[in-house]
């Protein structure tokens, strides 16, 4: 089996989970983005060269303190503000009891884990319930612009770009494609907004500029620590695309500005 072979049906089996998993239920909903959490830490640590597995229990306990958290409708927004305070002191207790590590270093780095692996998870899974009625289908709609996003940003830099974006971390990116993953980032929102009629046509538009914009930053930040480790995917969990991070780093990155907008949003009635 070639690569594209190989990149074409993992391709279409990723998309084909992330359609069912916000197409059923809350329950399997969590259990994909919880399975793509772990594969997403495990890849992580490895970047970093973190030997500690107390990223998957935080992980775990969070998840499942989230799920409890929704099943009995607690606030949303002040139970993932808590969760994000609670994973910091976490991360300086397990540093104080683990003897045989560098203390600094190894708090940076579970720190970090949490914060770039961890925290933006928690915002994916708690995103849809952010009004108390699950909306799964604002998570899969910020997953299409971020598709429509990377797919055109692509295109449009192959064909006319010319100017360098951050050439040191991704000498590929430029101006001229990024330009052109917005425009049409936009007018996947607008078609978005036709179907999915939960959520206004601004709030679509935009999310799409926040996806656009965030999410080139969220991929740049995922070469800069791919550069920083010498590897060229973060693995090669899922044949033809790399790894798990890979496919995520821009909604990882995004998603917790999507989820501000739109808790201020609602909250404000705009």
């Amino acid at each position: 089996m070639n690569n594209f072979t190989k990149r074409l049906i993992f391709g279409i089996l990723y998309i084909l989970l992330i359609v069912i998993a916000t197409s059923t239920n809350l329950y399997i909903f969590y259990g994909l983005f919880f399975v793509f959490m772990l594969f997403s830490v495990y890849e992580f640590k490895k970047m970093i060269a973190l030997k500690s597995y107390t990223p998957y229990f935080i992980a775990a306990g969070f998840f499942i303190a989230s799920l409890l958290i929704n099943i009995n409708n607690i606030l949303i927004g002040k139970s993932l503000f808590i969760l994000s305070l609670l994973s910091v002191f976490v991360s300086f207790i397990t540093t104080l009891l683990d003897k045989n590590k560098i203390a600094v270093e190894h708090l940076g780095k579970i720190t970090l884990t949490i914060i770039y692996t961890i925290l933006p998870f928690l915002f994916i899974v708690e995103l849809p319930l952010i009004t108390n009625n699950f909306n799964p289908k604002l998570v899969l709609g910020s997953f299409i612009l971020v598709w429509s996003s990377d797919t055109f940003a692509y295109l449009i830099g192959r064909q006319f770009g010319k100017t360098k974006l951050f050439e040191r971390i991704s000498p590929k990116k430029t101006i001229e494609g990024l330009t052109g993953g917005i425009f049409f980032t936009l007018i996947t929102a607008y078609i978005l907004s036709l179907f999915f009629t939960n959520t206004s046509l601004i709030q679509w538009l935009i999310i799409s500029v926040i996806i656009s914009i965030f999410g080139v930053i969220g991929d740049l930040v995922e070469s800069m620590f791919k550069r920083q480790a010498n590897v060229k995917d973060s693995s090669n969990l899922i044949p033809g695309h790399g790894g798990f991070l890979d496919r995520l780093d821009s909604i990882i990155f995004a998603i917790p500005f999507i989820y501000a907008f739109i808790y201020i949003t609602n909250n404000l009635n705009l």
